[in-house]
């Protein structure tokens, strides 16, 4: 009996080898076999062709933005109805938070569709579709990541989308926790910026706080990196918080500090080079 399956990928970026390939006519291929499998209706043969045209001089972000253009055009025309049948052909979520490989990549056309379309009510018969798109990031966080997809969301409605992250920092699953973090920083590599969040970054506070402790060092690498993406633009937000994590720190937390604090340390910033002595 057909499964619902992921593409083979690499464990790791192969020297030599572009990453986009990961979205290439094999995973494109995948996910035709996998719409068909939970969707009937799917037109497997012309997704395929229409998908990889064109694909071979896009970046594996444009690859992504693309599939999803197309996924459009062969998913029902309502987005209730389409993310319904994304979401009915995700493979089980990862139970691992290191050494993931590649294959997780093969959802970022999803992720993509959700950013592209999530917001547009014109797509959802004029109904709001916030919840379902928060359902459907849920859901692919949990496979591959929906950092980028969630700053949208952050940008339109910010007090909407907080509200549910507050939530989420709770969460048992690791990868949901994660991206409560990750799809907050005010300048994610390969992301849109968050300029509320370069200006004022205290909406992700209560999220840092929560998470600095978190038990998976996948998610507390994530806290690392969001402080140090606070200090490009508001160093001593970033020098006040480490200051006050210091107190009683574990082990864990000291390397979450030392991580945050280690681009102004380059910079020779006095206050970071001590913070950092003191976390050692």
């Amino acid at each position: 009996m057909t499964k619902l399956k992921l593409p083979e990928a690499p464990n790791s970026i192969q020297k030599g080898v572009p990453l986009k390939l990961v979205l290439d006519k094999p995973a494109i291929t995948q996910l035709g076999s996998n719409l068909k499998l939970v969707h009937k209706k799917f037109d497997e043969s012309s997704f395929v062709k229409e998908a990889v045209s064109n694909i071979e001089p896009l970046t594996l972000k444009e690859r992504g933005l693309k599939i999803a253009e197309v996924l459009k055009k062969y998913l029902p025309n309502t987005y209730s109805e389409a993310i319904a049948v994304l979401l009915a052909s995700l493979t089980p979520p990862l139970k691992d938070t290191e050494n993931l490989g590649l294959s997780g990549m093969f959802y970022l056309p999803h992720v993509s569709f959700v950013e592209q379309y999530g917001l547009d009510r014109s797509y959802n018969n004029n109904e709001d579709s916030f919840a379902i798109s928060m359902k459907a990031q849920y859901e692919l966080t949990k496979r591959f990541s929906s950092e980028f997809s969630i700053r949208s969301f952050i940008i339109d409605q910010p007090d909407r989308t907080f509200s549910i992250l507050y939530d989420w920092m709770n969460d048992p699953d690791p990868h949901v926790r994660r991206l409560c973090s990750e799809g907050t920083r005010p300048r994610l590599p390969w992301a849109q910026k968050i300029s509320l969040l370069v200006e004022d970054p205290s909406p992700s506070l209560p999220i840092l706080e929560k998470l600095k402790n978190d038990e998976n060092l996948y998610v507390r690498r994530s806290v690392a990196n969001h402080v140090g993406d606070i200090a490009k633009d508001n160093l001593d937000l970033a020098l006040q918080l480490c200051e006050s994590w210091l107190g009683n720190a574990s082990k864990e937390l000291k390397w979450v500090i030392r991580h945050a604090l280690r681009h102004p340390a380059k910079k020779k910033v006095e206050k970071a080079l001590e913070l950092r002595t003191r976390a050692k």
